[in-house]
């Protein structure tokens, strides 16, 4: 089955293309175009799941490798394991439920209310063929050329369909990320010059050899800089917070819940088990970077008045935990790692979701101009952001718990040749972190869904049928990873394995 890759990528891409041979023709259909798309999109990910051999999660599946530049040697590769299936999964009903939320509420969604609906379109289908893609790649310029092609659609979903300071925020977005990007791909041209391929799988199989170790501590740095910003680490973050703030609802949910993934997912295919002498002079300064940035969002949300960009700041220290979880270079730490990509994916999603309903309604997301008092006014709504708020700061029995966690114990005993006592004094900031994630979540429940609210409150209607649809799957798939952890774990630990097999 070798085909489902291809046709993974094809779906979307032929849409957007349709979009640009037959606007005229398309225009009556525009309204379930990329409802319809997305949704095949998302079937053929779920024929993945189901006919995905979970005994065998560490080895990729659905191979194909054809030529595609077969002058400079370059191998269209693509396949799938244990570790890529949940993003790739996550992606797909994503940019299927951002569909929904336009098409379904399109008479109350600000972005489609606005010009250019094909664009918007267009631009998401883009947008899902580069995510979808960066997961598929199993090789180094496959995964940079994906890796690159999600940024002119965010960028124009941010300047185009964002707020008031969207033109500032979408340029901070672009030069940022394509200033990590070259860095990026000159640690991966070094590696084609050192080992003379660019397969990902040989590469990871060789275990660093034909690359000394000075040469795998230059390129892990040069690859990590552009994987930090895509993160972001601190202190690569601060395009993050605008971004977020004026992006449109649709937008922010896919850039927490996707591309910040294709960050931490390179450390993990690419970082770890291609560089491993590389990984483990790293690790303790990336393990310093990812602690600080654990407390500093933390910090940084308890000063926020708006709410998207609290939202935005509490991704800083959730990456934060991931990237701890990778710098642990052990099995407990980098499954830590990836469930917690998974879980911040469909978590922050929601709430990203949420603060759209909020705006949409308000016209503003001031936690101190809405006044408080949702659940009494808005019971529906508010019910559901204290149960995104509380999954997100770690409530055990929700998926936000697992990923934190384990990233935690992680470091508790990190991998031999890395300084255990260095890593328990992260674990132990990193626990100071997780403590201030209670607190900013409270902190923000008691300014919105407490206290007495004002009269204007009164006037909006509570959670509306398409916005349910919207939510639920993530509701429910919140609660299915928070009481049934191994349902994940069973699948990236033998993957896990495979990758730390390269660690000396």
């Amino acid at each position: 089955m070798g085909w489902l890759p291809v046709a993974l990528l094809a779906v979307p891409l032929l849409g957007a293309l349709g979009l640009v041979v037959l606007p005229h023709v398309l225009r009556p259909v525009l309204r379930a175009y990329g409802l319809v798309l997305s949704g095949v999109t998302l079937a053929l990910a779920a024929l993945l799941v189901a006919a995905f051999d979970y005994g065998r999660p560490a080895s990729p599946q659905f191979e194909l490798d054809v030529p595609w530049i077969p002058g400079l040697g370059l191998r269209l590769h693509l396949g799938i394991d244990g570790v890529s299936l949940p993003l790739v999964a996550l992606t797909a009903l994503l940019t299927f439920l951002c569909f929904g939320y336009l098409s379904w509420g399109r008479a109350r969604a600000g972005e489609f209310r606005r010009a250019r609906p094909r664009a918007l379109v267009f631009t998401l289908l883009v947008l899902e063929v580069g995510m979808i893609g960066t997961f598929l790649a199993l090789d180094l310029l496959l995964f940079f050329v994906f890796f690159e092609i999600v940024l002119v659609p965010m960028y124009f979903l941010i300047g185009i369909w964002g707020g008031e300071g969207r033109r500032a925020a979408s340029i901070k977005f672009i030069l940022y990320t394509l200033l990590g990007s070259v860095v990026m791909l000159l640690g991966l041209l070094l590696v084609w010059a050192q080992t003379g391929t660019l397969d990902i799988e040989a590469l990871a199989a060789a275990h660093g050899s034909g690359m000394a170790r000075s040469v795998q501590i230059l390129v892990f740095v040069a690859i990590g800089i552009g994987l930090a910003v895509k993160t972001p680490m601190w202190p690569l973050h601060t395009w993050l917070p605008d971004a977020h703030t004026e992006a449109p609802t649709t937008g922010s949910v896919l850039l927490a819940g996707v591309l910040l993934k294709m960050g931490t997912y390179g450390f993990a295919r690419i970082a770890i088990p291609v560089l491993p002498e590389g990984a483990l002079a790293v690790a303790p300064w990336l393990g310093a970077f990812a602690v600080v940035g654990i407390v500093y969002g933390a910090l940084a949300c308890l000063a926020q008045r708006d709410l998207k960009r609290m939202i935005a700041y509490s991704s800083v220290g959730h990456m934060g935990f991931v990237l701890l979880g990778f710098a642990t270079l052990t099995p407990t730490g980098i499954n830590g790692a990836l469930f917690a990509n998974v879980a911040h994916g469909l978590i922050t999603g929601l709430l990203f979701f949420l603060a759209g309903a909020i705006k949409d309604r308000y016209h503003t997301a001031d936690m101190t101009v809405l006044g408080g008092g949702l659940l009494a006014t808005l019971p529906r709504l508010g019910s559901v952001l204290t149960f995104a708020a509380i999954a997100s700061l770690g409530l055990p029995g929700l998926a936000g718990f697992w990923g934190e966690m384990l990233a935690l114990l992680g470091a508790f005993q990190p991998a031999d040749g890395l300084p255990r006592g260095l890593f328990l004094t992260y674990m132990v900031i990193g626990g100071l972190g997780a403590v201030l994630t209670a607190a900013y979540f409270l902190v923000m429940l008691s300014r919105v869904t407490h206290g007495r609210p004002p009269p204007l409150l009164a006037e909006h209607r509570d959670v509306r049928p398409y916005e349910l649809l919207a939510w639920t799957p993530l509701v429910a798939l919140i609660l299915l990873f928070g009481l049934w952890p191994g349902l994940l774990l069973s699948l990236t630990t033998p993957a896990v394995h495979t990758l730390l097999g390269a660690l000396p």
